[in-house]
């Protein structure tokens, strides 16, 4: 009997664990997210575009660390739904959207493009909205606590952990990998790649508070 069923929770574990990192991997999508990576870091010089990815997934990681671990039993202490973080969410999201949409112009000068490019800067383009929403969106921090509520066994949510270090690391490479695409582009190729990546991040907010209001309506 012993025999029959380790392998048999083995092949649990290994189920809960491909399961998970692929619901992790389709919400976080860190191949769609590059675009977004693009348009958001237009004019930003390659050295602190690097410190902008590398800082956007550390502080995503955390944050997935943290929902996986406490994030259930933070919300329900608070009285938030996942519903209503979902709503939050987008709506910060289009206000990024917006400005990306209609911004006038990018920094030309260098004393603009000093300002634009300054460690504020990079640590509030790294925070929000690359680790917040994008990466650590309203869905991948659902898929986070779903997932460790669901872990068979301690062993099984320490490697569904190791698996989100997996898929930030994965958002990163794609994320470095932007700059050489970004520089085939041009400014002409930035300005309108940003209008209509603005666009599309707009509709992807519309459908954050869609969904969280469509499950509010649902409950």
């Amino acid at each position: 009997m012993l025999e029959i069923a380790e392998p048999n929770g083995s092949g649990c574990m290994l189920d809960y664990l491909l399961e998970a990192f692929v619901t992790l991997f389709v919400t976080v999508d860190p191949f769609g997210l590059a675009p977004l990576f693009i348009g958001l870091t237009a004019g930003v010089a390659a050295a602190d575009r690097r410190r902008i990815a590398f800082r956007a997934t550390a502080i995503a990681t955390g944050i997935l660390f943290a929902f996986a671990l406490v994030g259930g039993k933070l919300l329900a202490l608070l009285g938030i739904s996942l519903p209503a973080f979902r709503i939050a969410g987008g709506l910060l999201l289009f206000s990024t959207a917006f400005q990306m949409v209609f911004s006038q112009k990018e920094p030309r000068d260098k004393s603009d493009a000093d300002r634009a490019v300054g460690l504020d800067h990079i640590r509030d383009i790294a925070a929000f909205p690359l680790a917040i929403p994008l990466l650590a969106g309203p869905g991948a921090i659902s898929a986070s606590i779903l997932a460790a509520s669901k872990a068979p066994s301690p062993l099984a949510l320490g490697a569904f952990v190791g698996l989100i270090v997996v898929v930030m690391a994965i958002a990163l490479v794609v994320f470095l990998a932007a700059d050489p695409i970004d520089r085939r582009l041009g400014e002409t190729g930035r300005i309108v790649i940003g209008r209509l990546l603005g666009l599309l991040l707009a509709a992807l907010a519309v459908q954050f508070v869609a969904d969280g209001v469509k499950a509010i309506w649902a409950t």
